[in-house]
């Protein structure tokens, strides 16, 4: 079998992209605009920051199930997404309830530092996958994100959250948004 053809430095100069541009966006946003609303969400600038956060934090839980269902048949794997497009209803509920809530906790004063430590995670994680590993896939919901596509491999993954982080970036009405 051929090892994948996977760009290792572009991967990790993505991640480090988005955590540098985050703490721009956190450094330039002035204190009225924390609550202020997004566009396109129900969220304010404030808890849309976390919720770009919380896409980097999925990512670590999905590259362990990606682990695991890439050594399943694929059967399991698309079983499993099924199930969770079923429930997409209760799991956008839970997502968006979850960032506000969240962001009370990793509000504008400590989600810096989150975003920090998950970027070290998943930048450790990507030094040490074997190449050989970017080739497995899983099945991924489809309907929870726009960017989740029907099978998704471990390289897949690691771009899932830049491309998330750019998407919601748009939506932002902070000042660091308009200066660029």
């Amino acid at each position: 079998m051929s090892q994948p053809n996977v760009d290792r430095d572009s991967l990790a100069a993505d991640l480090e992209r988005a955590r540098a541009d985050f703490h721009h966006l956190l450094d330039t946003t002035n204190t009225g605009e924390w609550g202020a609303p997004t566009n396109g969400t129900r969220w304010t600038n404030e808890e849309l920051l976390f919720h770009m956060v919380f896409g980097y934090m999925i990512v670590q839980k999905l590259l362990i199930l990606v682990r695991v269902f890439g050594r399943l048949p694929a059967g399991a794997s698309r079983a499993n997404a099924r199930i969770l497009n079923a429930v997409t209803g209760p799991f956008d509920v839970i997502n968006f309830y979850g960032s506000r809530l969240a962001a009370r906790i990793y509000n504008r004063r400590r989600m810096g530092a989150k975003m920090d430590r998950v970027i070290a995670s998943l930048q450790r994680s990507l030094r040490r996958e074997d190449t050989a590993a970017f080739t497995r896939e899983m099945n991924y919901p489809s309907r929870w994100d726009p960017y989740f596509q029907g099978s998704m491999s471990l390289a897949d993954l690691y771009r899932y959250p830049g491309q998330h982080y750019d998407h919601h970036r748009k939506q932002l009405t902070v000042t660091g948004v308009r200066e660029q």
